[in-house]
């Protein structure tokens, strides 16, 4: 069968809630055939079994159940059944999360065939927590506030406004893949986690995306440290700091089709700046690793690229050879 759209659908210990987000994909009222591409990382809580018992009843619902864990890279399982997708048009949910609007599918896909102007469009979402209950509490929600927007949003927009267009579970996309104009294993070479920006990057590289005021769908925020989902392990990571890699491997992408602009170097100046105070605090040698590999793109290539003997690129330069040990 051809399908017009495939669901990428991503798992990892969701056993508590997987079967309310699959159901959730399989109960979209479509005038369309779609399929459900399921990417299980190898889950050990049970997730698996309840995976095969929907999808006997399902064949539009293809199963991958990976052997061998990514190992702490869900990024590469987002990527590898990316690639098994055959629909003109991609949608995103991860196992913990659901869709609340049986028509959400179909009311995308019609704005997508009627503006081919637009790469995405995307919707509002509200978050909850383990227990379904929706969350209120300010510093959680101001999480969410990521992507608080409202109609077009631009490759421009993605730069300077500090906002993406929509969560994760609120996209539909046109397979921009199929055409491979790009290296799309960035989007596990950047990040162990975060494919959200670069789903986002190749998308507005494309076009702009457009986003819907009205709920759709809900993400589930689980402040367990201890749970075995990639939300809860993703929690002990050093967010910063993988935040100025990602920024730094981005740019490196991006380079190769497009003039970095002036946001580069805002970005580059405040993640040298960020590993400078890391090192001031903490001069160990994983910290003087950080320094260095901030400088060495984003100072000398980036920043100071057109500038080499300004005052400012010689006072960097003497604090990073002092840093390194140069004389």
């Amino acid at each position: 069968m051809d399908y017009k759209l495939s669901v990428i659908f991503i798992t990892y210990n969701h056993a508590q809630y997987v079967e309310k987000a699959l159901m959730s994909v399989i109960n979209q009222k479509t005038d369309f055939p779609f399929e459900v591409v399921v990417g299980d990382d190898c889950s050990t809580d049970g997730t698996r079994d309840i995976l095969k018992r929907i999808a006997s009843g399902h064949p539009e619902v293809k199963l991958n159940l990976r052997s061998e864990n990514t190992g702490g890279r869900p990024t590469l399982n987002v990527y590898e059944t990316t690639k098994k997708c055959t629909g003109q048009y991609l949608a995103y949910l991860e196992g913990d999360d659901f869709w609340t609007d049986d028509h959400k599918l179909q009311k995308q896909v019609d704005f997508l065939e009627d503006h081919p102007e637009y790469t995405a469009c995307t919707h509002s979402m509200k978050m909850v927590d383990e227990k379904d209950e929706e969350i209120t509490d300010p510093e959680t929600l101001s999480i969410g506030s990521l992507y608080d927007w409202s109609g077009d949003f631009t490759y421009e927009d993605y730069c300077y406004s500090g906002k993406w267009p929509g969560h994760y579970a609120s996209v539909v996309s046109r397979n921009i893949y199929k055409a491979r104009k790009y290296d799309y294993t960035i989007l596990y070479r950047a990040s162990d986690f975060t494919d959200d920006a670069l789903i986002n990057l190749f998308l507005l590289m494309e076009g702009k995306i457009y986003r819907m005021d009205e709920v759709m769908s809900v993400w589930r925020y689980v402040k367990k440290s201890g749970a075995g989902n990639w939300n809860s392990i993703a929690m002990k990571r050093n967010i910063a700091r993988d935040d100025c890699y990602l920024s730094k491997t981005m740019m490196q992408w991006i380079e190769q089709y497009r003039p970095l602009g002036d946001y580069s170097r805002k970005r580059c100046l405040a993640d040298f700046g960020l590993a400078l105070k890391e090192y001031l605090k903490r001069p160990n040698a994983e910290n003087k690793q950080f320094l260095r590999d901030m400088y060495e793109y984003g100072i000398t290539h980036v920043v100071l690229k057109d500038k080499k003997s300004s005052l400012f690129g010689y006072s960097v330069r003497y604090i990073t050879d002092k840093v390194f040990g140069k004389n």
